[in-house]
């Protein structure tokens, strides 16, 4: 569902991502673990479609991001963990707004914001204001939005930062039934024990990727938590390159 080959950006002499590669399956739960400012929000813009590559290339989807961008973008969902809807519109026209723009109308919208609405424990809240929800059901509603057209690749962008354990892990609950549905969940968190839901993990560090593999036989070769293998690579790749442009290649752990 996603293929990616020796993909890169370059802002002015700086690389933010460089040379990395990598494949999804779909359904596959991918999780993108790294540091601020390794890299990970340059490569998901890329993948989006929001970003051109300097170098290599990308097909999400089917789409190549760099020529098919609009393709791409209509077969994908988003979800950031800086609310981006409309508080001033309320829970149902939010829903409404985002079905037109996928269009959906008539019983077709009715029947997917009524169906979404259940799944989040939005239906009782259909009136209130989007700006007013309690922060879990905010990005409750973001996920509706972002599934109103049933995409077949879900970008999930630190979406549980500041949220309650609760809402964490009913957010994980549905990522897996998204995927056992078909849809390819592409996740980034900074809660590396949120990670071990995923399937496969890539870690990302100046602008490299170090890592890739299921989270299980990361833990099992490097011993630890998941949390202290990935501290334990990011201090290793600070002795190959500093400020994104590496020295030399580290060895990148997979499969």
């Amino acid at each position: 569902m996603i293929e990616v080959l020796a993909l890169g950006r370059r802002f002015g002499d700086f690389w933010a991502v460089r040379n990395i590669s990598f494949e999804v399956g779909a359904g596959e739960i991918f999780g993108f673990l790294g540091p601020n400012g390794s890299g990970k929000s340059t490569t998901i813009r890329m993948l989006c479609g929001l970003l051109k590559p300097s170098e290599g290339s990308a097909r999400v989807a089917g789409f190549d991001v760099a020529g098919e961008a609009e393709s791409v973008k209509r077969s994908i969902g988003y979800v950031s963990q800086q609310f981006s809807l409309y508080p001033d519109l309320t829970v149902q026209e939010n829903m409404r707004f985002f079905a037109g723009v996928y269009g959906l109308f008539g019983d077709a919208r009715r029947n997917r914001i009524q169906a979404l609405a259940e799944r989040a424990d939005l239906a009782g809240r259909a009136k209130e204001l989007a700006g007013d929800l309690p922060s879990g059901f905010r990005q409750r509603l973001a996920l509706c939005c972002a599934l109103m057209h049933q995409p077949r690749v879900l970008f999930l962008d630190e979406p549980t930062a500041g949220a309650d354990p609760f809402f964490r892990e009913s957010l994980w609950e549905w990522i897996a039934e998204l995927s056992a549905a078909g849809t390819t969940p592409f996740v980034t968190t900074h809660y590396l024990e949120e990670a071990e839901h995923c399937d496969r993990v890539a870690f990302i560090d100046r602008g490299t990727l170090i890592a890739l593999d299921r989270p299980q036989d990361l833990m099992r070769r490097h011993g630890g938590s998941l949390e202290e293998v990935f501290f334990r690579l990011v201090q290793e790749q600070a002795q190959w390159g500093v400020g994104g442009a590496p020295k030399a290649t580290p060895p990148v752990s997979s499969r």
